[in-house]
């Protein structure tokens, strides 16, 4: 497998740390509001990677934080007049609620910046120790820029062109405008922790760093995030931990690009600015992933609603073609193809598809082309089916059982009717069919009514009742 490696700028090989072992870390939400459409799509992506890594055979150690201490989670309890912790909790639970709706898997860990206060004060003492920061009258301690070497190499900038957009504001004590804090002394009403230096909170930037290390090591195989993540976040990551640990930090570093609405960037001041929450009551949270997946992670993506009714019913013609063959597969009268080297044929063809699926996903994780794979993979079944009177079952579950890992690769179809549900819906269709041969209209329609109403959808066709789950 190939990933694009900001650090580098180029396409590198996947070569682990350890043989079949891959230790992720994903830079988690600022717990205090809804997870917007922007924070979904490395939640999104980056949970595929992790999918994948698992299919292709590697053990995967993912590490997703929550800053749950911040300046944006106080000055929300300071609206609602709630504790911090309250906000924080209230928003963890309800950031649970979207990652469930959006199929992503539980992360190995979900540490929380204010659980690790010992690890960040012992990185932070350290620096200090070395020389990398310094503390200030007022009790903030900061890095200092100039002592690493290499500070700029993430985002590809020298410290004399990122000095050009930084400024010393009156009364500022930084040594350099480039200067970050990694302790930030408490101010009057405000949460704290004890440290060397004075009451005080963590800073943004080294909270990522101490939990990665305690987490995964001081070296990690892949660091990911948002574009918007890179300068400074991720840049200073990597100062404060090669500082302190004197080791690379990440051999590979993976951003997802930009979600723009309506082709503008999103934002409150422009009213285009829109929570997982509030586009998944109008649409669900599957086209949401859908939308995320769609075009490679590293390509800029708009949303709109042209956009999302285009996902919605991609995912239908997905979910169409599993339950055909499942209705295939259960017809009595599917029989056995006898034609030896026209299923050998009709297989290698499909394989040939597979291959496209797999060669996308190896390069770079391009889940568009590899959904066209899938999508290939029915057009081609479809004609087959199609143009065949006889089609076997072992070929037809040979498609199915293939269909479901590639789609659930992707973390896609998990909206299907569950199997006490199915059971459910099935006897209703089969007491309704009785009742049809009795000629009893009234008993047939309320069962069908009652069907609707449990979003069941029914075609009569001449093989039978087919049914389907409206996800609409």
């Amino acid at each position: 497998m190939y990933l694009y490696n900001t650090l580098t700028k180029s396409k590198e090989k996947f070569v682990p740390l350890e043989e079949g072992k891959a230790k992720i870390y994903s830079c988690g939400p600022t717990v205090y509001n809804y997870i917007h459409i922007g924070n979904a799509r490395p939640i999104c992506v980056f949970d595929v990677l992790r999918r994948y890594l698992e299919k292709i055979g590697f053990e995967v150690d993912f590490v997703q934080n929550f800053t749950d201490i911040d300046d944006k989670i106080i000055n929300k309890a300071n609206e609602d007049g709630l504790n911090y912790k309250e906000v924080s909790h209230k928003y963890i639970e309800e950031y649970k609620v979207d990652a469930k709706g959006l199929n992503i898997k539980k992360s190995t860990y979900n540490p929380k910046a204010t659980e690790n206060i010992d690890e960040i004060l012992n990185m932070v003492s350290s620096l200090v120790k070395q020389g990398f920061a310094y503390p200030t009258q007022n009790g903030d301690v900061y890095f200092r820029t100039k002592k690493f070497r290499d500070y700029g190499e993430l985002s590809h900038q020298s410290i004399e062109d990122l000095k050009v957009g930084a400024r010393i504001e009156a009364g500022d004590i930084k040594e350099d405008p480039l200067d970050f804090a990694l302790w930030k002394a408490s101010k009057q009403g405000e949460p704290y922790w004890e440290s060397p230096w004075g009451k005080g909170r963590p800073g943004w930037h080294i909270e990522c760093s101490a939990m990665a290390t305690k987490y995964l090591g001081k070296t990690i195989d892949i660091h990911c995030g948002g574009q918007d993540l890179i300068f400074p976040h991720h840049e200073n990551e990597i100062a404060q931990s090669e500082c302190c640990n004197h080791v690379k930090f990440a051999n590979y570093w993976l951003h997802n690009g930009y979600i723009n609405v309506d082709k503008k960037k999103m934002s409150k001041s422009l009213g285009n600015f829109f929570t997982v929450r509030d586009v998944s009551q109008i649409y669900g949270y599957e086209p949401i992933r859908y939308l995320m997946i769609s075009s490679h992670y590293r390509s800029p993506i708009n949303y709109s609603q042209e956009i999302m009714e285009q996902c919605k019913s991609a995912l239908e013609r997905l979910y169409n073609f599993r339950e055909n063959l499942e209705f295939l597969i259960k017809k009595e009268s599917s029989s056995n193809i006898t034609d030896g080297e026209s299923e050998k044929s009709i297989k290698e063809c499909i394989k040939g598809y597979e291959s496209k699926f797999y060669e996308a996903m190896d390069d770079d994780l391009n889940t568009a082309d590899a959904l066209a794979a899938i999508f290939e993979i029915i057009k081609y079944v479809n004609k087959q089916i199609q143009n065949r009177t006889d089609f076997s079952r072992d070929l037809l579950r040979y498609v199915l059982n293939l269909f479901n890992e590639l789609t659930g690769i992707l973390g896609i179809l998990y909206n299907s009717a569950d199997e006490g549900e199915t059971k459910e819906i099935e006897n209703l269709i089969t007491q309704r069919e009785e009742a049809r041969k009795n000629k009893n209209w009234a008993e047939a329609d309320r069962i069908r009514d009652l069907l609707k109403s449990k979003n069941i959808v029914l075609e009569d066709t001449a093989s039978g009742v087919k049914w389907r789950k409206n996800r609409n």
